[in-house]
């Protein structure tokens, strides 16, 4: 047998280099691994040091190798090296963490917080979960002609692009935003972000001192909440209604100190699903001018419309330039792209720019150019429609479900758009979420509790979980309900 490469300098980080690749799935099974050749040229190693790795991947069972072709990964070796390294840490004594008298005041609250990355679903797992879409509705095709045709068209001079975005995707998203959002803004008043969240950072960052009150919907979306508090903002909790925020208790709440922030979800209330109706709306914009407050129009996810019609965006109604419309791609295409966008007020575009140059430079430039080309030539508009199709299609097959094996057992919020419902079982007190959540988990059902999206104590007496469908079929959602009704009755 040959040595292992930890005890040989030169190929111990290529061992480890490769073998993270093959557990993290970027040489799947099956996959070629590069030649000895390659990979030597590259590392800067001999072929002979190459082919010790190989001989010992082959040997540790990670990598399949026969005379005359290029190692592939092995069947299994990536749940394998997983599992391994779920052993390792579950033995390793917990990391120590940095005095905080060696941490920013900023760290210190992030430490505190409960930040969990999503834990993989164990197979067999029927997952409703809000986020994820299905791999298979990614316009595959489409997507990489355009982007085939943007990094074709690379310029000979590789430079850092402005931070606003690509001048092709801004003028793409605002002839889209004017048609789809009746938003009128000029392309310098765009700015291509990292998605949603890197949006609302830069709005804590720029716009909050700690302190300073931050209203939020109450329940709300939890990262947003986050974000602000991780600034030191001190969160003042509006409810919410069928009808989303209600905008009566804005008066009464800021009363004793103005507000320097709003963060809203008007066209979807996550996670009630509420429709903020056009009073509201400018209820809201009324208090904002008087507070001189910053409002955040976050427009997540209305591109799924089932039964309502379109109410005007805040920013189309908004007079003082107080709003900040925060869309996303992540909800039509992939959260993986990392693409979103902000429409700001006059006065602050230039900052945020500055901002964002500071914090990455800009995002990448050939999925920016590749996704103006979708917009462009209509691609993108059509994938949004064949989507709303299938979303809505999905989203009956739940409301059927649940009328099936539940009925009257539940109480259903926010069905008129999105991608996910409020679900709330009567009979069952709020206490019992975390059982019924534990039961379901135990028949291969995953589902989330509605209480951790409380700012404060639960007002809800009833039990509540939020149920997404973008990431599932049919049939999967009818076993999915079929095996949640059940564990309901278990509880019983």
């Amino acid at each position: 047998m040959p040595a292992h490469p930890s005890t040989r300098p030169g190929s111990r980080s290529l061992y480890r280099d490769l073998r993270a690749r093959i557990g993290d799935g970027s040489y799947a099974a099956g996959t070629a691994l590069p030649s000895t050749r390659a990979l030597a040229a590259e590392r800067g190693l001999s072929r002979g040091t190459v082919s010790l790795v190989y001989e010992q991947l082959a040997s540790d069972g990670f990598v399949d190798t026969r005379p005359g072709a290029a190692p592939r990964g092995a069947a299994g070796a990536a749940d394998r090296i997983r599992a391994q390294g779920q052993a390792a840490a579950a033995s390793e004594p917990q990391r120590q963490l940095p005095d905080n008298d060696r941490l920013s005041a900023f760290a210190q609250r992030l430490q505190a917080m409960p930040l969990r990355p999503p834990a993989p679903d164990p197979a067999g797992m029927i997952d409703f979960v809000y986020g994820p879409l299905a791999g298979s509705d990614f316009p595959t095709l489409h997507w990489l002609k355009a982007l085939r045709q943007a990094e074709g068209q690379r310029s000979q001079r590789l430079e850092y692009a402005s931070p606003l975005g690509a001048p092709e995707l801004r003028q793409a998203l605002q002839k889209h935003l004017h048609q789809t959002r009746d938003i009128r803004c000029s392309t310098e008043q765009i700015l291509v972000v990292n998605g949603s969240q890197h949006a609302l950072d830069l709005c804590a960052r720029l716009l909050l001192n700690p302190g300073d009150p931050v209203v939020v919907e109450n329940p709300g979306y939890r990262m947003a909440h986050q974000v602000f508090a991780a600034y030191g903002a001190q969160l003042v909790c509006a409810d919410v209604d069928d009808d989303g925020l209600q905008t009566a208790q804005l008066a009464a709440l800021t009363a004793e100190a103005s507000a320097r922030l709003a963060y809203v979800t008007p066209g979807h209330q996550f996670p009630l699903g509420g429709y903020l109706p056009i009073a509201r709306r400018h209820a809201l914009l009324d208090w904002a001018r008087a507070q001189r407050c910053w409002l955040i129009e976050d427009d997540y996810d209305s591109d799924y419309r089932y039964t309502v019609r379109p109410e005007p965006s805040l920013w189309s109604l908004d007079s003082a330039d107080c709003v900040i419309h925060v869309g996303t791609f992540s909800k039509t295409l992939s959260p993986q792209l990392r693409l979103g966008y902000m429409v700001l007020p006059p006065a602050l575009a230039g900052l945020f720019a500055q901002a964002k140059l500071l914090t990455d430079r800009h995002s990448a430039t050939g999925p920016q150019r590749a996704l103006a080309q979708l917009i462009d030539d209509g691609s993108y508009a059509r994938h949004v429609r064949r989507m709303r199709r299938k979303q809505q299609a999905r989203q009956q097959a739940l409301l059927q479900a649940l009328d099936k094996h539940l009925g009257t057992q539940v109480r259903i919020q926010g069905a008129a758009s999105g991608l996910h419902l409020a679900v709330w079982f009567p009979a069952l007190p709020a206490s019992c979420e975390a059982q019924l959540v534990q039961a379901a988990a135990q028949r291969g059902v995953r589902v989330y509790p509605i209480s951790p999206l409380y700012l404060q104590q639960a007002r809800h007496a009833e039990a509540g979980v939020v149920m997404g469908y973008a990431l599932l079929d049919l049939p999967e959602i009818e076993r999915g309900v079929e095996q949640l009704a059940q564990a309901l009755r278990s509880l019983r």
